[in-house]
């Protein structure tokens, strides 16, 4: 019996399907020469503006497991617009591999004309993952999967935002070098047990100069978690590798001014790029929406963690109805195991509207491995608002930054600008809140070259239980950009993330 019942178990262990398989496809792929895929709409699709695009939808009484024991669902997204060529969807059950063969009959075209017999070889675009995140028996989009590489996760009470994508190459590389952008030719998404909380998708990742394999494993909950493990083949020579790349979106804000006449007091997805070194240095980023394009490099090796942050989910901060960039999520990067030498960058390309996404970070290794050796990456990515929890508990963190015109109190008590620049940093945080009155706080301030600091003021801001730290600086050349960093300190001892600010080039 224990030799029957071994056997039986080996057989089920050897047919299951796993990263494996799908990196052996990846590794495959490698070895051959790319292949793009090619668009088979017709005209009545490809031609489609967003907005008629948006216009099919997928039928709730169709929705695959609409009548399985489990509370995910999946819908599809049609091919159209420029979502023009379509990607495999497979199901898994038991080890088990099953194509989820294309139906118009899954969508609501939303009264669009077209010849029916025109979608017959049509296929799905993308897909995505729906589950009673908000009320019971109610099924809310928590993933989206569609575009080359991209995808959005949010948790309960959030709305999308920022996205992330699998890979990112020669990001902000050269003037005049295009980037390239890896995309999803396959999924295989596992048919989760009655009792399963999470879901699991593998998938397969093709373009000109580079495969992978990626097993995602999603955690529905308050804040949404999804467990990324891939594996990466080279096909030619990479001058920038984007891992974990995140993309995301700023118009404007405090530290940037509003532009126009507009009611909105800010306008993004993220408003800085955070990191914890490691060696254990917290960083902190304001975003910028710059005239041209800006790349900043932070040298970190291991790094124990970074993301693209929506600090602030005050209403008041944005004012929008409509978009709710109140309840946009972060997305934080958490690496799994040692990523060796390398970097944070972060890329700020100039947009006149929000309709750009105009932010990526990414980590990049100093070295690149040579063509058919596999890179293992593996990381989990934590989609919340509630920041604060990201942080260590005896750090200090910033809670805004403001930008203004630099100004002087005159004799007469009337204000006079005097062409300087002001930042004011507000710091907050318990270990700031829980300092005794007496408690000697200093901040460390270095300012770049292009600059003269001409006032530095710390003070207690009640208001929030914290300090607020004013610098006043005179740029030498507008057209270059200027650096800035501070923290505060009591003695030897680091009460806060480090400010890392970049004033843009005018």
């Amino acid at each position: 019996m224990a030799t029957v019942l071994l056997s039986l178990l080996g057989a089920a262990t050897a047919s299951a399907f796993t990263l494996d398989d799908v990196t052996a496809r990846a590794r495959t792929l490698a070895d051959r020469a790319y292949q793009a895929p090619v668009s088979n709409l017709p005209p009545a699709f490809s031609k489609m503006q967003f907005a008629d695009y948006l216009r099919i939808q997928p039928r709730r009484d169709q929705f695959e497991w609409h009548d399985r024991d489990t509370p995910f669902r999946l819908a599809f997204y049609h091919q159209g617009m420029h979502f023009s060529t379509p990607v495999g969807i497979n199901e898994v059950v038991d080890g088990q591999v099953h194509e989820i063969k294309y139906d118009p009959a899954k969508f609501d075209f939303g009264g669009m004309s077209f010849d029916a017999n025109t979608t017959r070889n049509l296929g799905y675009a993308g897909f995505r993952v729906l589950y009673p995140i908000n009320r019971d028996g109610v099924h809310d989009e928590i993933m989206s999967m569609l575009g080359a590489s991209y995808f959005r996760v949010i948790g309960k009470g959030q709305v999308y935002g920022l996205s992330a994508r699998g890979l990112a190459l020669d990001t902000a590389w050269k003037d005049g070098m295009a980037e390239e952008f890896p995309r999803f030719r396959e999924f295989w998404i596992e048919r989760p047990k009655p009792q399963d909380r999470f879901l699991v998708i593998y998938a397969l990742m093709d373009s000109p100069r580079a495969t992978g394999a990626y097993r995602f494993v999603l955690r529905p909950g308050e804040d949404a978690v999804l467990d990324v493990e891939s594996r990466v083949f080279l096909r030619g020579q990479i001058n920038k590798l984007g891992v974990a790349p995140l993309t995301s979106m700023f118009l404007y804000g405090p530290n940037q001014g509003v532009r126009g006449n507009n009611f909105r007091p800010a306008l993004h997805d993220s408003n800085g790029l955070a990191i914890h070194t490691g060696s254990g240095e917290w960083l902190w980023r304001p975003l910028n929406n710059p005239p041209t394009l800006s790349v900043s490099s932070f040298q970190v090796t291991d790094p124990k963690g970074f993301g693209l942050l929506q600090r602030g989910h005050e209403f008041s901060r944005y004012e929008d109805l409509a978009d709710r960039y109140d309840l946009r999520p972060s997305a934080w990067i958490e690496p799994k195991g040692n990523w060796g030498p390398g970097k944070v960058e972060l890329v700020e390309i100039p947009t006149a509207d929000e309709t750009n996404d105009n932010i990526v970070a990414f980590w990049t290794p100093d070295v690149v491995p040579p063509k058919g050796q596999p890179m293992r990456h593996d990381y989990r990515i934590h989609w919340t608002m509630n920041e604060p929890a990201l942080i260590e508990k005896d750090v200090g963190w910033v809670k805004q930054t403001l930008r203004t015109d630099g100004e002087i109190r005159q004799a007469n008590l009337i204000r006079h600008l005097d062409g300087s620049t002001a930042l004011i940093v507000d710091f907050e945080g318990p270990v700031l809140a829980r300092l005794s009155p007496d408690a000697t706080v200093g901040a460390e301030v270095s300012v770049g070259d292009n600059a003269e600091l001409i006032e530095n003021v710390l003070q207690r801001n009640p208001a929030i239980q914290g300090w607020r730290l004013t610098l006043r600086v005179k740029v030498k050349d507008p057209k270059r950009p200027v650096e800035m960093r501070a923290a505060l300190v009591e003695g030897k001892r680091a009460l806060t993330e480090t400010w890392s600010y970049q004033l843009p080039a005018r």
